[in-house]
């Protein structure tokens, strides 16, 4: 099964990372273009609170439900129920390191379906791509937060 692992600190207190990943627009924030999210559902993060969204990749459409696990102040799991890939869960991990630094954690495994979808997620989910999406991730989180702060 594929793991890509992806960690960064942020400039902000524990509770501000927190507060930013429960705010049910995040994906939105956090998602690179050209790749566009259309939010069906979303619960407020809570330990078994399902989120439906679809990924549109160009004219591709990538339609999910994940299952939030593991939630606790210090992160939370998101788990694929339905969606293009087999299986997908990624856990993100908030660490304080003071009072205004944090350090998250992403951790993914994944599999792949065969057919024409195992052909997508190889490509969507090839290690540079993963690697520029958190890339993303990493300066938008960073920016967003520094907004807030």
């Amino acid at each position: 099964m594929p793991v890509f692992d992806y960690s960064f600190t942020v400039p902000a207190p524990l509770q501000a990372v927190r507060d930013f990943h429960r705010d049910t627009s995040a994906l939105k924030r956090l998602t690179p273009p050209p790749t566009i999210v259309q939010l069906i559902s979303i619960e407020p993060l809570a330990e078994g609170s399902v989120s439906r969204f679809v990924l549109w990749v160009g004219p591709l459409p990538l339609r999910w439900t994940a299952v939030h696990r593991d939630v606790t102040e210090r992160g939370f799991t998101d788990v694929l129920a339905a969606g293009p890939a087999a299986a997908w869960a990624h856990t993100h991990r908030f660490t304080p390191l003071s009072t205004n630094l944090t350090r998250i954690d992403e951790h993914i495994e994944f599999q792949h379906k065969s057919g024409l979808w195992g052909l997508v997620t190889r490509l969507l989910f090839s290690w540079p791509n993963l690697y520029f999406m958190f890339t993303y991730r990493k300066l938008a989180t960073r920016w967003f937060l520094r907004r807030r702060g």
